[in-house]
């Protein structure tokens, strides 16, 4: 080895400073959350067999995640475990939604297999339960991971309700703090956000409450904590609401379209 070449090491060792940085976590999560979803919904699946596999899997996460030794991670599971098949339910609850909200849909084996939209929901469901066992990172990666597939961003700490829709998928963004209650509907573009970005709201609701029956339409933006979209409202898209709408509210974004015919 070349003395540039043990020099050319030498710095890149020396800014490596995060010990618990370990990309075969990223990896294997993205195994695991495939190994979930084949689980609960794959009928060529045994499911004692991959429960097994699971359980496995996960302590290998457990160990390459739970840096503070004296938490007790390896207990997480068989709780994780039988949550299950409440979650299932939940999201065969989501799948009639989407065979009830859209026409394109021609057999509820095509919203599991390929609904965008019913994907990033069923990787919500499975990392937002595994997160109020404490242990956020595993949940997080998880959602990314489904980010990267779908286009919709969902943070694992949102509160969703029952029959969720979301179509299309690409481009929505739903916040840490968001909370969107039952038969809510949203569209291809949507943000529930947050008013501004500053590391001194951790903690705080920074982003919007959306109640039951409402339908958002594409490319509208929600932005703030204290923001409530009250029930059975309809929201147009292109809209940009900072402040909270009342129930059975219906608000448009209007702009002027002129067609004009050239001879």
């Amino acid at each position: 080895m070349t003395k540039e070449r043990e020099q050319i090491i030498a710095k890149i060792e020396k800014q490596k400073k995060n010990p618990n940085l370990k990309l075969k976590l990223k990896e294997r999560t993205e195994y695991f959350t495939n190994l979930l979803f084949y689980t609960l919904f794959d009928s060529d699946t045994e499911v004692e067999k991959n429960i097994a596999i699971l359980e496995q899997t996960f302590e290998e996460l457990v160990d390459l995640a739970c840096w503070e030794t004296e938490r007790p991670c390896c207990k997480i599971w068989q709780s994780y475990l039988e949550k299950l098949p409440e979650i299932l339910q939940k999201l065969n609850k989501d799948a009639d939604s989407f065979i009830k909200s859209d026409p394109a849909a021609n057999s509820i084996e095509e919203v599991y297999l390929a609904y965008p939209g019913f994907y990033a929901i069923a990787i919500y469901r499975l990392s937002h339960e595994l997160l109020k066992f404490g242990l956020p990172l595993i949940p997080r990666l998880m959602t990314e991971y489904s980010h990267r597939l779908t286009g919709t961003d969902i943070n694992p700490g949102a509160e969703i309700g029952e029959s969720f829709f979301i179509d299309h998928a690409t481009g929505i963004v739903i916040g840490e703090t968001a909370i969107i209650k039952n038969n809510v509907k949203i569209y291809q573009g949507v943000t529930l956000g947050g008013l501004y970005v500053d590391r001194k709201l951790r903690n705080v609701k920074r982003h919007p409450t959306v109640e039951d029956n409402v339908t958002i339409y594409a490319n509208a933006t929600i932005l703030g904590g204290t923001t409530i979209i009250g029930a059975n409202s309809t929201i147009g898209g292109n809209a940009w609401i900072t402040s909270s709408v009342p129930e059975n509210s219906i608000i448009s974004n209007t702009s002027e379209i002129k067609i004009k015919k050239v001879i």
